[in-house]
C-alpha cells in the first residue's frame, strides 16, 4: 500500500451560541475551526485526522512541508514518517493530525480500531464533564445537577477569577450542595496564555498555588490542574511536596523529552498530553508508558475539536493508567449536538461512561455532506479566502 494523495481543508463549524473560554480572556468563539487532513492510499482507503486551526496556517504548512514527503510512502511505516511530521512544527502550527490520519488509515486497512491494534484496555471509560467558562453560582449549580441527571458523576470546574477566593467560594457551595454525590476536579489554566487574549497577566506564583491547593484539598477535590506555568518544574515539585491533592497538567507540553521530565519529576501525578496539541498519538502512548513506569496516571486533554477528541479516545482506551476521560461540555455553546453534526454515528454515553467505538481506525465516519457544507473555500494558488 502507498500514499497517493494528501488533501487538507480548513473547516468552520458554527456553534449554537457564543463561547467565552476561561483560557482566552476577552475572546468570543463562535465556531469550531479545524484543519482536516485526508490521506489517500492506492487501495482506496482514506485516513482522516483533524487539528485545531486559527486560519490557514496548517493547510499551508502541510502543503508546503509534508505533502510531497508523504506521497509514495508506505502509510504503515508511521515511525519512519513521524520525524518529518515532528520537524514540520518548526515552521507551521500543530502537525499531529497528520499522524492521526495515518493511524486512521492503518486501522481501517486492518479492520480494527486503533486502540485494539495497540493491545486495548478499556471498552468504556468514565467521563468527567469539563466546563470551559466562568458563570454564576446559580448557573453552575444547575449545570452540576444537569450532569448528574444525565448520569455523569464527575465535573471539572474552572478557576480564573483575578481573586482566587471568589472561585473557591463557588466550589465550596457546590460541594455543600452535592456532597460526595459528585466528583470534582478543578482547572486553574495557569500554564500559559492563549494568543490574542486580553489578560496576559503573570501566572500564579507558588504561594498562591499553595493556598488554593490546600483549600481544594480540604474540599476533597480529585485534582488541581495547571496551577503554575508550564515549565516551572521546580515550583510544581515544591507544590506537590506540600499538599496531598494530585496535581495535573501537560496538555501543551511538547515532545517525548518534556514528558519524560514530567514523568520523572514529582510535580505532576497526572499527565494530560493531547494528540493534537502535544505530540503524535504513538509518541504520547510512549509518554503514557513513562508515566506508568513512575506510578502516574495519563488522562488525555480533549478541549480541541470533536475529531481530536475521538483521536484521544483511542489513545485513552489503550492505556491501563487512564481512569477518566475528559468530555468538553458547556451548554448552550458546546453541547453534545456538535458530534451529531460532524459524525454519522454521534457520540455514545452509557451510565456516565463514554463507549469506545468498535469501528475501524479512529472510530468515526464524517456525516455525509459535512465537508462540503463547512469547508472554507480558498484559492489553491494564493491561499486566500474567496
Amino acid at each position: 500500500m502507498r500514499i497517493t494523495d494528501v488533501k487538507v481543508d480548513l473547516v468552520k463549524c458554527p456553534l449554537p451560541a457564543p463561547f467565552y473560554p476561561t483560557w482566552g480572556s476577552g475572546l468570543q468563539v463562535d465556531a469550531v475551526k479545524m484543519t482536516i487532513v485526508q490521506i489517500v492510499s492506492d487501495e482506496g482507503i482514506v485516513g482522516i485526522g483533524a487539528g485545531p486551526a486559527t486560519g490557514w496556517e496548517n493547510v499551508v504548512g502541510i502543503h508546503t512541508f509534508l505533502r510531497k514527503q508523504l506521497i509514495g510512502r508506505d502509510p504503515f511505516m508511521i515511525e519512519r514518517i513521524r520525524p518529518a511530521i515532528s520537524n514540520a512544527k518548526l515552521r507551521m502550527g500543530w502537525p499531529w493530525m497528520v499522524e492521526a490520519a495515518l493511524w486512521d488509515l492503518a486501522g481501517k486497512a486492518c479492520g480494527q480500531p486503533v486502540y485494539r491494534l495497540w493491545g486495548g484496555f478499556a471498552e468504556k471509560i468514565p467521563v468527567y464533564a469539563s466546563t470551559g467558562e466562568l458563570c454564576s453560582l446559580e448557573k453552575r449549580l444547575q449545570y452540576v445537577q444537569h450532569c448528574l441527571d444525565r448520569g455523569i458523576k464527575a465535573v471539572k470546574l474552572r478557576m480564573h477569577d483575578p481573586h482566587p477566593e471568589n472561585d473557591l467560594e463557588v466550589i465550596r457551595e457546590i460541594r455543600k450542595a452535592f456532597g460526595s454525590g459528585i466528583t470534582l476536579m478543578v482547572d486553574a489554566n495557569q500554564a500559559d496564555h492563549l494568543p490574542g487574549a486580553s489578560d496576559m497577566a503573570a501566572s500564579w506564583d507558588l504561594p498562591v498555588a499553595l493556598r488554593v491547593a490546600r483549600a481544594l484539598e480540604a474540599l476533597d477535590v480529585a485534582w488541581l490542574e495547571e496551577p503554575l506555568a508550564r515549565h516551572n518544574y521546580d515550583g510544581l515539585t515544591a507544590l506537590a511536596r506540600k499538599v496531598d491533592i494530585p496535581i495535573a497538567g501537560g496538555e501543551k507540553n511538547t515532545g517525548l523529552e518534556e514528558f519524560r521530565i514530567l514523568a520523572e519529576r514529582e510535580g505532576y501525578h497526572i499527565l494530560q498530553g493531547d494528540c493534537v496539541f502535544s505530540e503524535g498519538m504513538f509518541q504520547l502512548r510512549k509518554a503514557a508508558a513513562l508515566a506508568e513506569a513512575h506510578h502516574k496516571q495519563f488522562i488525555p486533554h480533549t478541549w480541541s475539536n470533536p475529531i481530536g477528541l475521538m483521536t484521544n479516545l483511542q489513545l485513552a482506551a489503550s492505556l491501563p493508567n487512564c481512569p477518566w476521560f475528559e468530555l468538553p461540555y458547556e451548554p448552550p455553546a458546546w453541547n453534545l449536538d456538535i458530534y451529531n453534526v460532524i459524525f454519522a454515528e454521534g457520540l455514545t454515553l452509557e451510565e456516565g461512561a463514554i463507549v469506545v467505538p468498535e469501528r475501524p481506525g479512529l472510530g468515526f465516519t464524517l456525516r455525509e455532506g459535512f465537508l462540503e457544507t463547512y469547508r472554507v473555500p480558498y484559492d489553491a494558488e494564493q491561499w486566500t479566502v474567496r
